[in-house]
């Protein structure tokens, strides 16, 4: 994405959060995630960019054009400087409704009652069960006596 065009404010702006929740069901902390996701996105893409652009610059030998090459060096540097921060980019992200979440779609989803019953029928069948051969136990100690 072309970030050099980007709308978002080059300073901190305070925010409604729950505004900015709306736009996920009010779900504050899946917001927050969101946000951390893209911003971690948006940071790594204009790394790769920059370093990509000073690579160009990059001689193994030093020489007199070495100064006219680091002030293109310095420009280029100024110019990331001044973007704004990823954060306010994903945030105007978000408000301009250019991002979008999938979420995985689940199988069907059982109670945690049906498992209990489940799991209570399983041990009380093992309960009479073991209750049945310790009373044919204590029959058969009682005949040999």
């Amino acid at each position: 994405m072309d970030y050099k065009k980007t709308t978002a404010a080059r300073t901190t702006i305070s925010r409604d959060i729950e505004e900015l929740a709306s736009k996920f069901d009010g779900n504050i902390y899946e917001l927050i995630a969101i946000l951390k996701q893209r911003t971690n996105q948006i940071g790594v893409e204009i790394k790769e960019e920059l370093l990509a652009k000073l690579d160009e610059f990059a001689t193994p030998s030093d020489t007199l054009e070495e100064v006219f090459e680091n002030q293109e060096q310095t420009e280029i540097s100024r110019f990331y400087e001044r973007l704004p921060k990823p954060t306010l980019i994903a945030i105007q992200e978000i408000l301009e409704d250019k991002v979008y979440t999938r979420e995985q779609a689940t199988d069907e989803e059982i109670s945690l009652d049906q498992e209990i019953t489940l799991e209570e029928n399983d041990n009380n069948q093992d309960l009479a069960n073991s209750q049945e051969s310790a009373d044919e136990k204590i029959e058969k100690s009682d005949d040999s006596k």
